[in-house]
């Protein structure tokens, strides 16, 4: 067996048992290979590190497998700085997001996983990794942030971990009015601001709610039925951000000079892009949140041309020309 192949089969093992569950879909699509030598790579770990276990995800027809064996763990060390760096890196753009609680949870990790793989070339590790966030680090200008209430984010996880209704107090953006809300959480979608996505008693529809927003925060002991269809990631998929409305087809045609730019960026998930003769790029994708795209649209100045849908244009027509005129001498 080739090194690679040894080194693919070892990297499986640690996937298999630091994951919920992989398919053999998940393995053709991490290690780029066809679905036979996926299933060998799974009978290969299977003969060598002991049984794999199925796991049921709710949700998912497919078969996922998973591994526990002792074994595995004395195989796996924090090699690098780099992957030290990452979590510090990540850290950092939780805070500027202002999401402090979450970056201070991914600080105690990367203490954890040092004191973990200490050795004798930790302290080339820590000098390589000073180097690398000096070299590499986020610039921690001063800058727009939202203040979320201190331990807000441990009351909604405790909410959607356990299906329990949390109650807090709610400042509608558009009147200004303060309310006690009850919601039952459903999850957290995190972009330019972060939303909690849940349903009331009054209003059986999923319903979005700005964390900065929010104060008193606090997990009842009222226990409520998640919807079972209810899924985040399709749900986040349907918006270009986080405001949710009817979907519409959208097509931008960039111009040759963002040409590069635009075939590299990522729109949305599903988007697809099309080079043209001229040397323009056409990207093309279907999800709502039309403020939000123009937001973002803005940032490409004349590079792009909204081709579709002819609601976007106009508000981003509307949009410029009420900048324009506020700042207009």
């Amino acid at each position: 067996m080739r090194y690679e192949r040894v080194r693919d089969i070892v990297r499986l093992a640690i996937r298999l048992q630091g994951m919920g569950g992989l398919t053999i879909a998940d393995i053709m699509n991490e290690f780029g290979v066809k679905r036979r030598t996926a299933e060998r790579m799974l009978h290969a770990v299977e003969d060598v590190f002991g049984g794999l276990d199925p796991v049921k995800n709710i949700g998912e027809k497919r078969r996922h497998w998973r591994l526990q064996s002792p074994t595995v763990g004395q195989l796996v060390r924090v090699s690098s700085a780099a992957e030290l760096a990452e979590l510090k890196f990540a850290a950092a753009g939780l805070d500027r997001a202002g999401l402090t609680e979450l970056a201070a949870s991914l600080r105690n990790l990367r203490v954890k996983l040092q004191a973990i793989s200490r050795s004798r070339s930790s302290d080339k590790r820590e000098s390589d990794l000073e180097m690398l966030m000096r070299t590499e680090g986020f610039a921690m200008r001063a800058g727009p942030r939202p203040r979320l209430q201190e331990r807000l984010l441990s009351v909604l996880r405790e909410g959607i971990k356990f299906s329990r209704v949390v109650e807090f107090e709610y400042l509608a953006q558009g009147t200004g009015r303060q309310s006690t809300r009850r919601v039952q959480p459903y999850g957290v979608l995190y972009g330019n601001r972060a939303f909690l996505v849940g349903k009331t008693d009054s209003d059986g529809d999923v319903q979005l709610w700005r964390l900065a927003n929010m104060s008193e925060a606090k997990s009842s002991m009222e226990r409520f039925e998640r919807d079972p269809a209810f899924d985040l990631q399709s749900y986040a998929k349907r918006s270009f951000g986080t405001f949710q409305e009817k979907p519409v087809e959208v097509v931008l045609r960039f111009n040759a000079d963002a040409a590069r730019d635009a075939a590299a960026f990522l729109f949305h998930p599903e988007q697809t892009v099309t080079e043209n003769k001229d040397g323009s790029v056409t990207v093309r994708f279907k999800a709502s949140g039309i403020e939000e795209m123009c937001w973002h649209l803005v940032t490409w100045e004349d590079g792009v041309t909204v081709e579709k849908p002819a609601r976007l244009r106009r508000r981003l027509v509307e949009m410029c020309s009420s900048l324009a005129e506020h700042h207009s001498v």
